[in-house]
């Protein structure tokens, strides 16, 4: 009766969007002004590519660095049971779910993903000097170095969701549950991208994973309930998959 009940309720929803949104799976609570609970207030942003991944260019670049770096170019490895350091962009550790599911691969660590405010940065800007810095990417992979990783994987996601409020809202005959008559379905899928980063060379190679979706009926009783179920639902699948896609395709 249920499963019925829910693909009327598909059948029936309006074809346009009344809602959509993104987020970042660091600040994934629900965004909504009346919210219970706020946004995560530790989340200062996100890591960016060339923090983690190199490309500082204040020493200049050539064509002969280039022609270097593809040479040296080996293909990235990684067995079984691994020592990895894991990062989740914009968080202060890895999701719980995240670790369990690299977990079934690889010993992990969490190494944090909040963006590095450099000190200097401030007094630079005010008194126009500048000075040599050594370039985050390198900070980032000595850390990993210290601890005996010897590759990093860090990943960044988006959570997107449309909401489509439903034709039958007001009608009497729509299951139900509770005397709750569902009015809103939420649409939301998650994106994934890991960068698998060699410690000892800085090389790197990227893995995308398909993305997930799942559809949530709602009231306005149960709205963000329902919103935090599929996020944890969606976070689940998607970081499982990443990490059996990235022990597949680097586990050989």
């Amino acid at each position: 009766m249920l499963t019925i009940g829910r693909t009327i309720l598909l059948a029936v929803a309006l074809a346009s969007l009344s809602a959509c949104a993104a987020r970042s799976i660091s600040n994934s609570g629900y965004q909504e002004p009346y919210a219970y609970n706020r946004p995560n207030a530790l989340y200062q942003g996100e890591l960016s590519a060339y923090d983690v991944l190199g490309g500082d260019i204040r020493s200049g670049v050539s064509d002969a660095d280039i022609q270097q770096a593809l040479a040296a170019k080996q293909p990235i490895r990684l067995k079984p049971g691994t020592d990895v350091m894991v990062v989740q962009s914009g968080a202060l550790f890895a999701d719980s779910e995240m670790i369990t599911a690299m977990q079934t691969h690889y010993r992990v660590s969490s190494f944090t993903g909040a963006p590095w405010r450099d000190p200097a940065a401030a007094t630079v800007a005010a008194t126009g000097v500048t000075e040599s810095q050594v370039p985050y990417s390198q900070r980032f992979r000595l850390v990993a170095a210290r601890g005996g990783f010897g590759t990093i994987i860090v990943y960044w996601g988006v959570l997107e969701s449309g909401s489509e409020d439903l034709a039958t809202k007001a009608v009497s005959w729509v299951p139900f549950v509770g005397g709750n008559v569902p009015d809103q379905v939420q649409r939301m899928r998650i994106r994934l991208v890991a960068a698998i980063i060699d410690t000892r060379t800085g090389q790197w190679e990227t893995y995308v994973p398909a993305p997930f979706e799942d559809d949530s009926f709602s009231n306005e009783h149960n709205r963000e309930a329902s919103d935090q179920e599929q996020v944890l639902l969606l976070k689940a699948k998607g970081y499982q998959a990443l990490a059996d896609g990235i022990a597949q395709k680097y586990g050989g």
